[in-house]
């Protein structure tokens, strides 16, 4: 398996045609525009990533499905994700986020929950999660990678922000903070009832 969850054979040649009866035009659609966003021509991105200009064209506009080996070659010489090439979601138009139909991350026996408010699909800089810590429970996180920060503001609850040596702080509602968090760092709900924050997530660089 890839790690975008497809099946390879042994010469990495699966086709994609099976995923969508759109597929050309979104993988044409989203080659288009990473190459440009990057300065490329067809002549240029052909000759790094070993596929030829015509097949390329093709790609772009709809007339050819690709091989999902072909695809990585060109996602490794653009230097994205595989899964930016295959996205479908438009961030052009409005997304909508049910909470009855979300995913939500918990730990601690779901003392502590995060729930995603972005499309996990493609490529970004930013993510921006609710995060629910239950009655005076503490969440302990790990550094991210490095020039990682954080921005939270609390919906409700009063909770103590620690952040590596820096001195901990204190947030009510309505309270924001923008801190480093390439170091270790927690969050801790000081009240007997159920806190609610709301984290941006900012990376120096693009992930997905």
């Amino acid at each position: 398996m890839t790690d975008a969850g497809f099946p390879l054979g042994s010469n990495g040649g699966a086709d994609l045609g099976h995923l969508s009866v759109d597929l050309p035009a979104i993988v044409g659609k989203n080659l288009r525009r990473l190459r440009i966003r990057q300065g490329h021509s067809l002549e240029r991105l052909a000759k790094q990533s070993g596929v030829s200009r015509a097949m390329l064209g093709q790609i772009e506009t709809g007339k050819s499905t690709p091989t999902i080996g072909l695809l990585w070659k060109v996602a490794t010489a653009l230097g994205v994700p595989f899964a930016s090439l295959i996205a479908t979601e438009d961030a052009h138009h409005p997304q909508v986020f049910r909470r009855k139909s979300a995913k939500l991350l918990s730990s601690n026996q779901g003392q502590f929950t995060s729930r995603a408010l972005f499309p996990y699909d493609g490529e970004r800089q930013v993510e921006f999660y609710e995060l629910r810590l239950a009655p005076l429970h503490r969440e302990e996180a790990e550094a991210h990678a490095p020039g990682t920060r954080e921005n939270l503001v609390v919906s409700k609850g009063a909770v103590e922000i620690a952040s590596g040596a820096e001195r901990p702080v204190i947030l009510t509602e309505g309270d924001a903070i923008l801190f480093e968090a390439d170091v270790a760092h927690s969050y801790r709900n000081l009240g007997t009832e159920e806190a609610v924050l709301f984290l941006v997530m900012t990376y120096v660089e693009a992930i997905g």
